[in-house]
């Protein structure tokens, strides 16, 4: 079968020919996002350590398990096997959750971002109706949480991103508000959803009402922030990290649930390109300008 194929670690992977799987459940797979975690576990530099080479990456997808649509989850790249990027995959039965009448490419393109943003608003945000929230950049997961946030009955969302088209794409999401990075201290809000840490998260922090939240999701702006303990205190903020890893099965494929139906309603979607697994290549270099799917 055709499948994307990591030869070495901190290589791209190529279009080769893999044979089929077997085991508990064969997926037919439909589509597979290239997602951040796929690139940071192939560089072979991640806390999971070198992947054993060759293998498939692609830690989650969307196929067919006996004619439904499922989504799925893998640990290609964390643990020895082979994930989603091919043409059929192998998936455990207790990870599945089947999904309504919904795109596989956009809800591939939407999978464990939209999750992660759904739960860092609900579950660790503790996101109350009225209530307004920051969003801070514009990729899959800010994109995900400023439609996910009003869902969830938020009163006002505001929204930075650092380029234009990031700020744009906010606006394109339903942001009350769009503002620069630079401009968002100027704000005032109950929670802040921070998929960026360093500087801007803390000028978002200054926006923060005395006992407002902040949940941090990722580092892509710094692994560090010159946060001080002055602001922390004088408002009574409340700072929690957030990871998709810590979530049990159930509560992972309950927010499965909730991001599907609520992309098979039409209220939910991202910016997201599809490409052939042919390019598969060519796709994973494009990954850091955008939400590639590959279509099986």
């Amino acid at each position: 079968m055709r499948a994307a194929l990591v030869v070495r670690p901190g290589q791209p992977p190529s279009l080769a020919d893999r044979g089929e799987p077997s085991g508990e459940v064969v997926v037919d797979v439909l589509a597979a996002p290239i997602t951040p975690l796929d690139l940071l576990c192939a560089g072979g530099t991640s806390y999971f350590g070198v992947p054993a080479t060759p293998y498939v990456p692609g830690v989650q997808g969307i196929g067919t398990v006996n004619g439904r649509t499922v989504w799925f989850p893998t640990t290609a790249g964390m643990a020895p096997g082979d994930g989603s990027m091919a043409a059929k995959a192998l998936a455990r039965e207790e990870d599945l959750v089947f999904l309504p009448d919904v795109d596989p490419v956009l809800m591939a393109a939407l999978g464990l971002s939209a999750v992660a943003a759904y739960m860092a608003l609900t579950w660790r945000g503790e996101l109350v109706a009225g209530e307004t929230v920051i969003v801070l950049g514009c990729g899959a997961v800010g994109q995900s949480a400023i439609q996910l946030a009003r869902l969830a009955g938020a009163g006002r969302v505001i929204a930075a991103a650092r380029s234009e088209e990031g700020r744009e794409r906010a606006a394109r999401a339903g942001a009350d508000v769009v503002v620069t990075l630079e401009d968002v201290a100027a704000q005032s809000a109950d929670l802040l959803i921070d998929p960026l840490f360093g500087e801007p998260a803390a000028a978002a922090a200054q926006a923060l009402r005395p006992g407002g939240r902040w949940v941090n999701l990722g580092g892509s702006a710094g692994e560090t922030s010159p946060i001080t303990s002055s602001t922390l205190r004088s408002r009574s903020l409340r700072l929690s990290g957030y990871t998709n890893n810590e979530l049990t099965p159930q509560q992972r494929a309950d927010a499965i649930s909730v991001i599907a139906r609520h992309a098979a309603e039409g209220a939910l979607t991202v910016d997201h390109e599809v490409v052939p697994l042919a390019d598969v290549t060519d796709a994973w270099h494009r990954k850091a300008h955008g939400r590639v799917v590959l279509a099986m």
